[in-house]
């Protein structure tokens, strides 16, 4: 029997995805652009991270247990996401240095790595701490913002996006780490401020999170001071 060779193209790295926030709580402005995303870059498991302390920003309304269970709550039914606890484990400031250097080591150095992050959190890259290494770790994939320029205010990091910037998702699973890919995600206006504000006007909700956090949020009786 002649020998027969295998002429199917390798298998493009299944790439692993973090994304982190305060979800105070979490909505779908931060779901439907992740989904399409992940749509569009061919992301098999993005993982949620509920930051402890987040050292930008004023500190949450709702407890770190309570915003763990709105975000199991949001994507128990999601086979996308899953969930992983270890930055509301920490007692420190929640660091994405610290928490991508912590995933490195579990997945070694050849495993894919991307984070997600918005639009305006890339025009403020350049303050958070230890940024310029973030690329040494992982792939950055930026979901669009309403609202928000896409240019950066100076020339040297505009030059830093066009180094890393791919234009193909499917060029992130050639190495594992140093992309930057501006993806086109839907532009959803809705913030967890405004939802903690309607909530102390006593308004509706429901268009802006699932069902299931808001039954947990009257349940809690949340963000009504």
């Amino acid at each position: 029997m002649p020998h027969t060779t295998n002429s199917t193209c390798p298998k493009q790295p299944v790439i692993q995805a973090l994304f982190g926030g305060t979800f105070d709580p979490i909505h779908y402005g931060h779901l439907q652009p992740v989904e399409t995303l992940a749509y569009q870059t061919s992301l098999k498991q993005v993982i949620l991270l509920p930051n402890h302390v987040p050292p930008h920003r004023p500190q949450p309304e709702a407890t770190a247990q309570q915003r763990l269970e709105m975000v199991q709550l949001a994507v128990q039914d999601n086979p996308l996401f899953t969930v992983d606890k270890r930055e509301l484990e920490r007692t420190t400031p929640s660091y994405t240095i610290d928490t991508l250097e912590s995933f490195r080591q579990e997945l070694g150095h050849e495993q894919p790595l991307a984070f997600i992050i918005g639009q305006d959190a890339l025009l403020s890259l350049h303050t958070w701490h230890r940024w310029q290494e973030l690329l040494s770790l992982c792939h950055l994939l930026v979901c669009a913002r309403p609202g928000y320029q896409t240019q950066f205010s100076t020339t040297e990091m505009q030059q830093w996006l066009t180094e890393h910037r791919v234009c193909a998702p499917n060029q992130l699973g050639n190495q594992p780490n140093g992309y930057i890919y501006l993806a086109d995600t839907p532009l959803l206006p809705i913030s967890a401020t405004e939802i903690r504000q309607r909530r102390q006007q006593g308004l509706s909700c429901d268009d802006l999170l699932p069902p299931s956090v808001q039954k947990y949020i009257d349940s809690q009786g949340l963000y009504r001071q």
